[in-house]
């Protein structure tokens, strides 16, 4: 007889290994990058925990690792039409072309994901063979590059076209089959009681009322889904940082506002409704809370992922100390190489797991 205590030894391969709670046995599913005590045992998304972590919700997953949507509508559409993408499934054949998909990196802008794009093909896969071509470019929305097994999208500015980009992504991983396939956000942020050039991993998101939360009106209600991203992924970004780095790397709160100016607290905007006295006690609020940063898609990222059943990470470098003023005034071209620093902390975790994994065939 087993009791309902979990007793786990970090496996040395990446092949499942068995636990037994209230004596059933289950089989764990997390495919581990790095093998070390002081991380947290289990992703997210294992099976063993899910039960726990979304108590009521189906697992997300199929027992080949790929995604299992819950929305039964998509099974009465002959089609599936991902309009802002620019593909559906009948005219396109989704897991030819994206079933080895492993990894899908979302920013804001076209031309920083096709920087990440060439970053990649460059430090991980040594540029061979690969061309880049924008997959979705007559969709007129998004842009879409595709390395090996790397998808780098961009996604706008703001919550509204990050969702819109994210949940077609989620829909086209499924259609795809591709298995248990980890997303992350790369962008730029203000920092809080950091230096600028810093680079923040994510723990979770926080709303405009200071709720770690994504608030949806769906028909006329108000719908909550928790922002709280993958600790273990988070934990294994954040040691991707090293002491030789040009900067430093936190592991924190990131609020996410709706609004650039007012959102945010600044200043400088067209319109003001609070004093500077008002804004820096806003901003040491969210600094004793945790916040490391401040950009405009954390919550609702971290809400997706979450529901999905995939593991999420967003690393943001920062460009500004928010407690030290509003506009970023640092030239140009040192913003821009402050940009490579968080596509080179995700690159090295995309390096390390396909080390992990015996390489990318």
């Amino acid at each position: 007889m087993f009791d309902d205590r979990i007793s786990v030894d970090l496996p040395k391969t990446n092949k499942m290994h068995t636990i037994y709670i209230q004596g059933n046995k289950m089989k764990c599913n997390c495919d581990y990058v790095l093998h070390c005590n002081t991380l947290e045992p289990h992703y997210d998304n294992c099976a063993t925990v899910w039960e726990t972590s979304h108590p009521g919700k189906e697992y997300p997953k199929n027992e080949d690792g790929t995604i299992r949507l819950p929305n039964k509508n998509l099974d009465k559409l002959e089609s599936d039409v991902l309009y802002h993408l620019g593909l559906d499934t009948k005219n396109y054949d989704l897991p030819a072309l994206f079933g080895d998909v492993k990894f899908v990196c979302i920013g804001g802008t076209k031309h920083r994901m096709r920087e990440f794009a060439e970053f990649v093909s460059f430090n991980v896969f040594h540029g061979k063979n690969m061309k880049l071509v924008n997959l979705t470019k007559h969709s007129h929305r998004y842009a879409t590059y595709k390395v090996g097994p790397v998808l780098s999208v961009s996604h706008g500015i703001g919550i509204p076209s990050m969702t819109t980009a994210l949940q077609e992504i989620i829909k086209l991983l499924h259609y795809a089959k591709a298995v248990d396939p980890i997303v992350f956000r790369i962008g730029t942020s203000g920092g809080l009681g950091i230096p600028p050039g810093s680079v923040v991993v994510s723990s979770w998101g926080l709303n405009g009322y200071l709720e770690k939360s994504y608030d949806i009106p769906v028909m006329g209600r108000s719908l909550k889904l928790p922002a709280i991203l993958d600790k273990r992924l988070s934990q294994e970004i954040y040691s991707m940082a090293s002491e030789e780095d040009e900067f430093q790397t936190y592991l924190g709160g990131t609020m996410g506002a709706d609004d650039f100016y007012r959102g945010q607290a600044r200043l400088d905007g067209p319109f003001c409704d609070h004093t500077e006295e008002d804004k820096l006690e806003f901003l040491e609020k969210l600094s004793e809370m945790g916040v490391r940063n401040i950009e405009m898609e954390a919550p609702a990222f971290a809400a997706l992922t979450k529901e999905a059943g995939i593991r999420g990470a967003i690393v943001c470098v920062t460009l500004i100390n928010r407690l030290e003023g509003d506009q970023v005034s640092t030239e140009k071209g040192t913003l821009l190489q402050w940009q490579k620093r968080p596509m080179a902390i995700v690159a090295k975790f995309i390096s390390k797991y396909l080390d992990s994994m015996n390489g990318w065939k």
